[in-house]
C-alpha cells in the first residue's frame, strides 16, 4: 500500500476522533475517488496514482472557487480555498519553475515547435510534481519569446 494513502487514512482516523466533520467530510471524499481509481486500475494504487487524485481534487475546488466567486458566494469560495489548502499538504514540494523553463527550452530546442509537442515531451518529466497548466502557461511564454 503507498504510504500518502496510508497517511491519508491516518488522517481521517485523527480526523474523526477529533469530530472535525469538513475534515472527515474532504478527506472520505478522496479516499473514495482513491478507491475508485484503484477499481479502474485493478491494481493497488501507488503514490504517483494517489498524488493523481489528489490533484484532480484541488483542480475540481479550484473549479468551484471561480464559480463562487462570479455567483458572489464567498462563503462557499472560503470552504473550496480551505479544502485546497488541506489537500496541497499532501502533494510533494512543487518543482520550480525555472527548471520547468528549462526543460521547456530544451523541448523546444530539440524540435518541438507547437504547444502540443512540448507538453508531451516536458510533462513526463514532472509528473506528480507540478500541474499541467504551470508547464502550459511556460510553455506558451517560451514558444512566442522572440529567438
Amino acid at each position: 500500500m503507498s504510504a500518502l494513502l496510508t497517511r491519508l487514512q491516518g488522517d481521517l482516523v485523527i480526523a474523526r476522533k477529533a469530530q472535525d466533520k469538513p475534515a472527515t467530510l474532504l478527506l472520505g471524499t478522496i479516499l473514495a475517488d482513491i478507491k475508485n481509481r484503484r477499481i479502474e486500475l485493478m491494481r493497488d494504487p501507488t503514490d504517483d496514482d494517489v498524488i493523481e487524485v489528489v490533484r484532480k481534487g484541488i483542480k475540481r475546488r479550484r473549479e468551484s472557487i471561480e464559480a463562487f466567486d462570479r455567483g458572489n458566494r464567498a462563503d462557499l469560495a472560503g470552504k473550496e480555498r480551505t479544502e485546497v489548502e488541506t489537500l496541497a499538504r499532501y502533494l510533494p514540494a512543487a518543482v520550480d519553475p525555472d527548471i520547468i523553463r528549462a526543460a521547456v527550452r530544451a523541448a523546444i530546442t530539440g524540435g518541438a515547435t507547437n504547444i502540443g509537442a512540448v507538453m508531451g515531451k516536458v510533462l513526463p518529466q514532472f509528473k506528480g510534481q507540478t500541474d499541467g497548466g504551470t508547464v502550459s502557461a511556460i510553455a506558451r511564454e517560451e514558444l512566442s519569446a522572440p529567438k
